[in-house]
C-alpha cells in the first residue's frame, strides 16, 4: 500500500511539472515571439531607400565642409546588401555609422527606418526615425533610441527646441 501512494505521489509531482511547463511555454512563447525582431530583409530596405532616393551624399551645404552645423550624411549600399548611413561632421569628430535593419513607406514623402547606431560596438543602439524626403531635401521628423524617451518630435530636438536641419541632396 505504502508502494502505491507513493507512487500515485510521484505521479501527481510530475503531472504538476508538466503542467507548469506547459504553462510556462504557452505564456513566455508569445511574448519572446513577439520581442525577436525578424531578420532584415536587405533588398526590401534597399528598394524602399533607392526608391525614396535616400541613396547618396546629403548636407545642408554640400560645397561646404563637413561641421556639426553642416553634417555630411552618406547612404551606401556596403558589403551583402547592407545599408550603412554615415554621418560626418568634421574632422574633430567621430564620423557615425547606422546599419539600417529595416524600411518602410509612410507616404510619398515620409520614410521609417529602423537603425543600428555604432553597429557590432560597446556602444550600439536601435533607433527609430522617420524622414521626410521630397524634392531632393530631407529633414528627420523623428527619432527614439528603443526603450528610451523620443529625441526628436515633429523635426524638432526635444528640450532644445531646435528644429532639425534640412539636408540637401549633393551631386
Amino acid at each position: 500500500m505504502v508502494t502505491s501512494v507513493r507512487a500515485v505521489a510521484e505521479v501527481i509531482i510530475v503531472m504538476r511539472l508538466a503542467t507548469l511547463a506547459a504553462f510556462f511555454l504557452v505564456a513566455v512563447s508569445p511574448a519572446a515571439a513577439q520581442d525577436a525582431k525578424p531578420p532584415a530583409d536587405a533588398t526590401t530596405v534597399e528598394a524602399v531607400l533607392r526608391d525614396a532616393g535616400l541613396f547618396g551624399t546629403w548636407a545642408v551645404d554640400c560645397d561646404a565642409p563637413a561641421a556639426p552645423a553642416n553634417p555630411h550624411v552618406s547612404i551606401v549600399l556596403a558589403d551583402a546588401g547592407t545599408v550603412i548611413e554615415r554621418h560626418e561632421l568634421g574632422p574633430d569628430y567621430e564620423i557615425n555609422n547606422y546599419r539600417v535593419i529595416a524600411a518602410s513607406r509612410l507616404s510619398t514623402t515620409r520614410v521609417a527606418v529602423e537603425v543600428l547606431f555604432k553597429p557590432g560596438s560597446t556602444r550600439e543602439q536601435t533607433q527609430k526615425l522617420i524622414f521626410d524626403v521630397e524634392n531632393d531635401r530631407r529633414r528627420t521628423l523623428f527619432n527614439q533610441v528603443a526603450g528610451g524617451p523620443v529625441v526628436v518630435k515633429d523635426g524638432v530636438v526635444v528640450g532644445h527646441k531646435v528644429k532639425t536641419p534640412t539636408l540637401g541632396k549633393c551631386g
